[in-house]
């Protein structure tokens, strides 16, 4: 025999509605009743008629994310470590993972959220990757379809986010290579249009002037985020009348393309060239010689952005709407420090 809600409220002495409110989570129902309803659904072996579910509420019950890439790049540790925290968390809430691949900026991206957002197939979104003028954090505020965001876009816009130190850390990096003797310090980025590119630009213009050492443009290159990128990057610093002695890179990706440009030219990594990413992904700790970089905790913002855009959903409040994280350094023979 199939049990219904109905049953559930008969054994419960509650309204039907009731029962569907705190299954469904609505603040106007305790946390004693909820707790008590979905103990005795369990007890009871209730399976819910999720397709019911959806249309009663008007609800798809998925969150989506769109990874802004040219290529297909699920390899990509950054990501990789990202998708496991939004799939980990989201299967401790009552959603699904919606997630797809789009060129960032161009109509393909623009038609896929908009499939998304008109035809329900998501209530909220995930974004990372943020633009200075982002036209996603636009389109989504227009159409009041709640997100959240690792990083800030330029503008007015209030949406909860988890934000990174990233000018501090690079800042501190700098320092680091100084003390360990190094004096021509490159930097890779990434597209110009990007949030951290900015902030990696500023931290390392920055961190140079704490040193007291000149900006040279020939030592700042523009990669794609990739690990090609930050190996054709390379080949170009290295080429110069007076080359690099070591390279900050935007993210992990590209510093092992940098790590594999410096084998193939010869250099002892660490000594003749020093190199550092950012991300702390774990593959950095097993690169030849292990990577110094600035390390972020990629899966547990996954899971906090995962978590706020749970409140905003379900109408409760987050305790913290901008969430700012500190890197931190972590020092190793990729810059002529221990490993760790």
């Amino acid at each position: 025999m199939t049990i219904t809600i109905r049953d559930i409220a008969k054994k419960l002495n509650l309204s039907i509605g009731a029962v569907s409110r705190a299954m469904d989570g609505y603040s106007d129902i305790s946390e004693e009743t909820r707790q008590r309803v979905l103990q005795t659904a369990q007890e009871m072996g209730y399976v819910p008629n999720r397709a019911a579910r959806q249309l009663r509420r008007n609800k798809a019950d998925a969150i989506g994310y769109v990874l802004p890439s040219n290529a297909p790049r699920f390899a990509d540790p950054f990501f990789t470590e990202f998708v496991a925290g939004l799939g980990d968390e989201t299967a401790r809430h009552p959603f699904d993972l919606l997630i797809s691949i789009a060129p960032p900026g161009e109509e393909a991206e623009k038609r896929l959220y908009q499939n998304w957002v008109l035809g329900r197939k998501v209530d909220g979104f995930i974004l990372t990757h943020v633009r200075l003028q982002d036209w996603r954090v636009e389109y989504l505020s227009q159409q009041g379809v709640p997100f959240t965001a690792l990083e800030k876009t330029l503008g007015s816009y209030d949406f909860p986010l988890v934000d990174v130190n990233r000018q501090g850390g690079i800042i501190e990096l700098v320092a680091h290579l100084v003390e360990r003797g190094f004096h021509r310090i490159a930097c890779i980025g990434g597209p110009e249009n990007l949030k951290i590119q900015a902030e990696q630009i500023d931290g390392y213009c920055q961190g140079l002037e704490a040193v007291n050492i000149p900006n040279d443009p020939n030592l700042v290159a523009i990669g794609d985020l990739t690990s090609i990128g930050g190996y054709q990057a390379t080949k170009r610093l290295l080429s110069i009348p007076d080359p690099s002695d070591a390279v900050i890179c935007i993210n992990d990706e590209t510093a092992f393309g940098v790590l594999h440009a410096a084998h193939e030219a010869g250099l002892r990594v660490g000594k003749d060239l020093a190199v550092a990413g950012f991300d702390g992904v774990q593959q950095s700790k097993y690169t030849e010689p292990p990577l110094t970089t600035l390390d972020i905790p990629v899966y547990d913002i996954a899971c906090s952005l995962v978590k706020m855009l749970h409140n905003e959903l379900m109408g409760q409040p987050n305790p913290e709407r901008r969430v700012i994280l500190q890197p931190r350094l972590l020092i190793r023979e990729s810059t002529g420090g221990n490993t760790c």
